[in-house]
């Protein structure tokens, strides 16, 4: 699961219009950031592969692809396990954790899809029941 977005940078050999590549993705239940870039002026190429997303372009696939929300299904869902996964991913103390559950539980968690998709699967490793949907995939349950 992966999206990409293009943007320009400037190239460092010869400060030139460097075309960029980046990826977002989930493999291997870990999300990682690869960019690949050319310049056409000079012929500079790099490939950077792992690492965490840069504000900047997460941003940009959101307005680009549009997010993705975490559905949650009504009868496999117990706040706990939610609250574990929640401390768990994002590495906060309980009252965050309540907070990431609370979005989660009323289906007003979004993000990135393969972020949202990290998480989907986190909380069916729990036994709750979730999915990573876009909002045109929405459906009423």
């Amino acid at each position: 699961m992966a999206q990409s977005v293009k943007y320009c940078d400037i190239c460092p050999d010869c400060g030139a219009e460097l075309a960029c590549r980046g990826t977002q993705a989930l493999t291997g239940g870990q999300l990682r950031w690869d960019v690949e870039s050319s310049c056409s002026g000079c012929g500079f190429a790099v490939a950077v592969c792992g690492g965490r997303i840069p504000d900047e372009r997460r941003d940009q696939i959101l307005a680009e692809h549009g997010p993705a929300r975490l559905r949650v299904g009504c009868g496999s869902v117990t706040t706990i396990a939610v609250l574990r996964v929640a401390r768990a991913e994002f590495g906060v103390d309980l009252a965050d954790a309540k907070v990431v559950a609370e979005r989660v539980l009323s289906g007003v968690h979004a993000g990135t899809l393969p972020e949202v998709e990290s998480l989907a699967r986190k909380l069916r490793a729990s036994g709750v029941a979730a999915a990573a949907v876009r909002d045109w995939e929405r459906t009423e349950s």
